[in-house]
């Protein structure tokens, strides 16, 4: 086999305003590239590094350096499944594997993992949480989008969506707590986000502390997010979920949230793509889940003050196909 060889590199977006969620706000995405080259061929991923699941840039570039010889020597991707756990290290390293791949055989990404691209996709764009004033003027400067994505995670979280409603009335709504409803106001606030029409509610309870969830009926369908990283416990979360929210970062990368697609679905679970704040080259991959997906929130670029060239072209919410000198 031709040399392989490695390069691992930490870059950081600035965002192009605050971004704010309920764990905390950030003003910018640090990310991790890997770069694998064999012969004329380059290969890269890249991941994001979540503090939420104990990672940072160090830890994951250090996961990543600590399997140097086995990638520099040539292992492949289902090699890469057991040398790392899943995580943002193993998805940069597995999303490079790919590239490289079809960079290789001269297939595209979409024709190795036996898929038809889809011409483009609608993604969700996501408002950053704030007072239901501010969340009211983002809502109306968005009211053209078709999906919206509402951060939640406060007292005031019908407030604001009653303010976003009235600001986008044509918009389908997804709601997002990130883990922050208390239980005591979980059914009051799935109540109040069905009576203003909301598709979706991701995570609204913390993982591991969820089983309420399978005690009261459903009146808007609940997505697993925190709560679901691959396909082992899927089974256990039937009772509790409607949708599981398939990330790259969370499962360690393609290969891995292909598989998990397909076990979602023979489950009966509805199927979301979502990412992490980052670039087009992180969304690039995640475009083949996309296009098996029933809600896609992979808007990462937009949210970005300047973006990676070539990257992804968005038409407002429409994505299209990622360029081949980007990614696939």
């Amino acid at each position: 086999m031709t040399a392989r060889s490695l390069s691992v590199d930490t870059e950081s977006w600035p965002l192009e305003t605050a971004f704010t969620i309920s764990r905390g706000t950030k003003t910018k995405a640090d990310v991790v590239t890997v770069t694998l080259r064999q012969g004329a061929a380059t290969g890269w991923g890249e991941c994001v590094p979540y503090a939420r699941y104990g990672e940072s840039l160090e830890s994951v570039v250090a996961q990543i350096e600590a399997c140097r010889a086995q990638l520099e020597q040539g292992a492949e991707r289902a090699a890469v499944q057991s040398l790392m756990p899943a995580g943002a290290a193993r998805n940069a390293v597995d999303c490079a594997l790919w590239d490289l791949d079809a960079k290789l055989s001269g297939r595209t990404a979409w024709q190795l993992a036996g898929l038809e691209p889809p011409a483009h996709l609608t993604t969700a764009y996501t408002l950053s949480l704030d007072t239901p004033e501010k969340m009211y003027e983002s809502a109306k400067s968005n009211a053209d989008r078709p999906l919206l994505k509402i951060k939640l995670g406060g007292r005031k979280d019908i407030d604001r969506l009653r303010a976003i409603r009235s600001a986008a009335p044509q918009s389908a709504l997804i709601v997002d707590a990130n883990e922050s409803w208390p239980v005591e106001v979980l059914e009051q606030n799935i109540a109040a986000m069905a009576d203003l029409g909301v598709a979706l509610i991701e995570q609204p309870l913390p993982a591991g502390k969820d089983a309420a969830l399978a005690r009261i009926a459903h009146a808007v369908p609940i997505c697993a997010d925190e709560s679901s990283h691959h396909r082992q416990g899927l089974a256990e979360l039937k009772d509790r979920y409607d949708v599981v929210n398939i990330k790259l970062d969370k499962t360690g990368g393609l290969t891995e949230a292909l598989a998990m697609a397909r076990e979602a679905k023979n489950l009966g679970f509805r199927i979301m793509v979502g990412c992490m704040v980052g670039t087009s080259l992180a969304m690039a991959p995640a475009m083949l889940i996309g296009s098996l997906a029933e809600f896609v929130d992979l808007d990462g670029p937009l949210i970005l003050g300047k973006e990676r060239r070539p990257g992804i072209a968005y038409d407002r919410s429409t994505m299209h196909m990622a360029p081949r000198d980007l990614w696939g």
